[in-house]
C-alpha cells in the first residue's frame, strides 16, 4: 500500500465542495498519475479509516456511477450522503453529472 499516494488522494478528496462530485480519474490526473485511476479507487476503499475524514461519497467513476458504494456500510449510505448534499442519484448514477462535476485540475491552483 502506497500510503503517500493515498494521503495525496485524500488531500484532493477533502477539497471537493459539498454538493459536487469528482471522478477517480480526475483525482489521478490532478496528481500527475493519469493512468492510476484504479489506484485512486483502491485508496478510496480505505478512506473510512483516514483522519481527518475523507468525503469518499463525492468520488464516483468517470460516468457518474456510484461504483464505490460497496465500501459503505450499508452500500446505500453513499447515495444517502449525496442526497443530503443535494446531489440527485438515479439507478446508482449521479443525475446532471457534468453540472455537479468538480475538476481538481481546474479548481486547485
Amino acid at each position: 500500500m502506497d500510503t503517500n499516494f493515498y494521503e495525496q488522494v485524500y488531500e484532493i478528496a477533502r477539497l471537493i465542495p459539498k454538493g459536487r462530485v469528482t471522478s477517480y480519474g480526475a483525482i489521478a490526473k490532478s496528481l500527475g498519475a493519469a493512468k492510476s485511476s484504479r489506484m485512486v479507487g483502491h485508496a478510496m476503499s480505505y478512506a473510512g479509516t483516514a483522519h481527518p475524514k475523507v468525503p469518499a461519497h463525492r468520488v464516483v467513476n468517470s460516468s457518474g456511477l456510484l461504483t464505490g458504494k460497496f465500501h459503505f456500510d450499508p452500500p446505500e449510505m453513499m447515495e444517502e450522503l449525496l442526497l443530503k448534499e443535494g446531489i440527485e442519484v438515479k439507478n446508482d448514477k449521479v443525475v446532471n453529472f457534468k453540472k455537479v462535476f468538480w475538476n481538481p485540475l481546474e479548481e486547485i491552483i
